[in-house]
């Protein structure tokens, strides 16, 4: 989408905004690794969306599809102990990747989300960076733009759109691979020069078609000027052919939690 059609909210109601939760567990003893935690919550609000239950007729279906068919935004919202364990009676999915867990919920009006989301804080979620390491070759690697600085929780929204927009442009077979995989990714802050590379920002269709590239554009209401591509997601194929890609990705799982 182009820059100037991002942050263009004029003709929005506040009162019917719509987004999806995701929730962080930041517990303050043992806090989560910074890479660990980005990966469970681009998995986590992969999976929501690809629910059965987020399907028609299914039970998530009337929320997932008012939220799609508006403005694609996500809140990432930090909890521990007592508060972490209240969310996960709440409809979503829980995943955790190398003892980091994060939890996507079914998306809903923000202006009436429970109370056990809405007390949770948005800012002071911040985690120290880390050194992940070579990333595999067999998974989508999602790069986080090296010149614009976030915070973990603007980050977890920015690859979770990522993992959305990458799977909306897979063929049917592709995602069911990655789903036996439970969305496993790996997310990885490049060079700049890599970023340069790879950015697809002049012809988006020919860097899906040659690298298997796809850039998030940010609106703008957040940390980050309107139409600033935040994160670029590539599909593994390329990557391994290419040997393009570096860093590593602790073992994940998924956990699902209450729907009714």
């Amino acid at each position: 989408m182009p820059a100037s059609e991002t942050s263009d909210t004029s003709d929005e109601e506040p009162d019917q905004v719509r987004a999806m939760p995701i929730i962080l567990r930041i517990e303050r003893a043992e806090p989560p690794g910074r890479t660990a935690l980005l990966e469970a919550a681009a998995a986590a609000a992969l999976a929501v969306c690809l629910d059965e239950r987020s399907a028609p007729g299914g039970e998530w279906a009337e929320p997932m599809h008012a939220w799609l068919d508006n403005r694609i935004r996500k809140v990432s919202r930090r909890a521990r102990g007592a508060h972490w364990q209240a969310v996960l009676d709440l409809p979503g999915i829980t995943v955790e990747v190398g003892g980091a867990q994060a939890r996507a919920l079914v998306p809903g009006l923000v202006s009436q989300a429970p109370k056990e989301v809405s007390r949770l804080q948005i800012s002071g979620s911040e985690v120290a960076p880390d050194e992940p390491g070579p990333a595999p070759d067999d998974v989508p690697v999602l790069l986080l733009n090296p010149d614009v600085p976030m915070t973990v929780g603007k980050a977890a929204a920015q690859v979770g759109h990522a993992t959305m927009i990458l799977a909306s442009l897979l063929p049917d077979e592709a995602l069911a691979a990655w789903a036996a995989r439970d969305y496993r990714v790996a997310v990885r802050t490049p060079s700049p020069v890599r970023w340069t590379r790879l950015c697809p920002v002049d012809d988006p269709e020919r860097g899906w078609r040659g690298q298997r590239v796809v850039a998030v554009r940010d609106a703008g209401f957040t940390e980050v000027e309107p139409g600033t591509i935040t994160v670029l997601a590539q599909y593994p194929s390329v990557r391994t052919r290419n040997t393009a890609a570096s860093g590593a990705v602790g073992a994940g799982n998924r956990t699902e939690g209450a729907s009714r």
